[in-house]
């Protein structure tokens, strides 16, 4: 039976629908398989095969042949089977980007993300440096308020470090005495709270009385988010044209590929976004938006905006998008005349400057961070939900999570909003963590691949240095043969195995960094 790694690594243990553990015993047999596959004498081949998913939780094995083909006259150079191979399998990474899933494959996709968004500001990665001169704001979209939340508010910091800040923060919701709004809700919770919560505190992201929440309204928010963000990338391209018109810029000719000419406006916006779920389970999206030229014969080009099209003129048509763009959603019996879809008050925007105090490394690094995360952060960790495990979150006299499930489900049972049950375990959320536009930067496939090569350049790879005149093509065979490590005692010995890997390169590149 296939075994998860994260039965074998201290705190990180979980639960809920689809998870099974290695054995209905727990660790029983964990040393024993452990030290048969240790004493085998093959087991540095063992390890050297499965080091590309030693550290994942849940590898993907496959089993079949591999070949490599001529692609010049589809001539098979060679072929080799993975019955020849340690295992008879071939151990592939989850590639999961959720940190509470996977944590290794999360750190690989959190720096694959780090250097596509960064790129996008300073070029690299197959984008020109001269990315780094154009107008750039990075912007943070908020939801509305559903409901009176506990929250954490710092006025004035004077940590060293917000990863570790022990300020003390404001009262959560003080009130006077004589303020109407102090008086107890309808349902006798009290409106005001003094607490002055601490970062950890569980009672951040609850609501102040569960039953004046209106979930209905927030889960459906969640739904509709990903048209709210496509509706506001339309918005602030059309009010940069306005402003092109303003300015007296003059229009770009461009050529097509069919040949035919087009008159375009002399800049487009190029965006990267990344949504996080808040704690009190709404996402809000933080997303880095450029001004680009545009070239009359080559309209990937990315190349820098007109003299005259500055960073004001991208805050100003952030700030109008944000402000104005809003839409009311279908009917529904629960909303007879639909619910108002549109960012809350809360819009920060702020110009990106290699020298500022926003810079490219700064926004790259903190989007990717939540790149990686999901529902974690509000007590709600499942897979997909159905009628058999719903009653297991669901529950409308329940907790803060556990109402909004309710709502969800409650809600998709009307015919015509039948497709919300599918995105309950995400709390309505059924978007993309991270997306961006295609001119922008480079894409993960491409950073994959680079990935790839280098790893078989540095294993030594007999195909890494093969000559641009003579191509090959690799191709597998393959057919999935099973999830997770054979053995409790493999994923101990694996996992084991890359972290002492990562301990090295990390005291490996400390020292480099000392050194330059």
């Amino acid at each position: 039976m296939a075994a998860d790694l994260m039965t074998v690594v201290p705190d990180q243990a979980r639960s809920g629908p689809g998870h099974r553990p290695a054995s209905s015993t727990g660790f029983v047999g964990r040393d024993e398989s452990a030290f048969h596959r240790a004493t085998d004498p093959n087991v540095f081949d063992w390890l050297d095969h499965v080091k590309a998913a030693a550290g994942c939780f849940h590898p993907i094995r496959l089993s079949g042949e591999v070949a490599t083909v001529d692609r010049a006259t589809g001539q098979l150079l060679s072929a080799s089977r993975t019955e020849d191979m340690p295992d008879g399998e071939i151990y592939k990474p989850c590639g999961n980007r959720r940190h509470a899933v996977c944590p290794s494959c999360a750190r690989t996709y959190q720096r694959d993300a780090y250097q596509l968004l960064r790129a996008g500001l300073a070029g690299g990665k197959g984008v020109p440096a001269s990315v780094a001169g154009h107008p750039a704001v990075f912007v943070t979209f908020t939801a509305p308020s559903f409901g009176t939340v506990h929250t954490r508010v710092v006025k004035r910091h004077t940590c060293g470090s917000r990863r570790r800040c022990d300020c003390r923060p404001e009262p959560c919701h003080p009130r006077r005495a004589a303020d109407p709004t102090a008086r107890p809700c309808e349902h006798g919770h009290p409106s005001v709270c003094w607490a002055r919560h601490e970062e950890t505190d569980p009672r951040l992201g609850q609501p102040l009385c569960l039953d004046c929440y209106d979930y209905d309204a927030q889960v459906v928010w969640n739904h509709s988010a990903p048209e709210l963000w496509r509706r506001t990338t339309i918005a602030v391209t059309r009010h940069l044209r306005t402003r092109a018109r303003q300015l007296g810029l003059p229009w770009v000719e461009q050529v097509t590929a069919s040949g035919r000419v087009r008159r375009v406006p002399p800049g487009k916006p190029s965006f990267g976004k990344v949504a996080e779920m808040q704690r009190r389970a709404v996402v809000h999206y933080h997303a880095i938006v450029r001004l680009d030229g545009i070239h009359p014969y080559d309209p990937d080009a990315v190349i820098p905006p007109p003299a005259g099209f500055g960073v004001d003129d991208l805050v100003a048509a952030v700030e109008h998008a944000a402000a104005t763009v809003a839409f009311t959603t279908r009917p529904h019996p629960a909303a007879p005349s639909g619910w108002g879809i549109a960012w809350g008050e809360q819009v920060d925007v702020r110009p990106i400057a290699a020298d500022g105090e926003i810079t490219d490394g700064k926004v790259a690094g903190y989007l990717a961070k939540y790149a990686t995360k999901s529902t974690e952060a509000t007590g709600h960790v499942s897979r997909r939900l159905d009628g058999e495990v719903i009653d297991l979150y669901a529950n409308h006299q329940g907790s803060h999570p556990e109402r909004l499930i309710d709502a969800w489900w409650t809600l998709g049972r009307n015919r015509d909003w039948q497709h919300l049950r599918r995105w309950a375990h995400m709390l309505g959320f059924g978007g993309h963590f991270l997306t961006k536009s295609r001119r922008y930067s480079t894409t993960f496939r491409i950073l994959r691949d680079a990935r790839v090569i280098w790893r078989r350049t540095e294993t030594g790879h007999e195909y890494a240095d093969q000559p641009d005149d003579e191509p090959t093509l690799i191709v597998g065979l393959l057919t999935y043969a099973g999830s997770g490590w054979r053995t409790t005692g493999d994923a101990l010995l694996a996992n084991t195995a890359a972290a002492m890997a990562r301990e090295r390169r990390e005291v490996a590149r400390e020292e480099f960094a000392a050194v330059v």
